[in-house]
């Protein structure tokens, strides 16, 4: 499930504020590597999926 725009600003505004990372993760329940990826981001905004369909080879 995908994290709203809204928590992902909150998120953003806590470390920028001087909370840190590890602590960010701990008090909003998400991972690490998710706020590296937002942090390294040059505009915050949602992600679009390209395509969701699956090719299934069943022979």
């Amino acid at each position: 499930m995908p994290y709203s725009l809204y928590l992902r600003q909150k998120v953003i505004n806590f470390v920028e504020n001087g909370g840190t990372i590890t602590k960010a993760a701990h008090t909003f329940g998400i991972g690490r590597a998710s706020i590296y990826r937002w942090l390294s981001r040059p505009k915050l905004s949602a992600t679009k999926v390209k395509s969701r369909s699956r090719k299934l080879d069943w022979k």
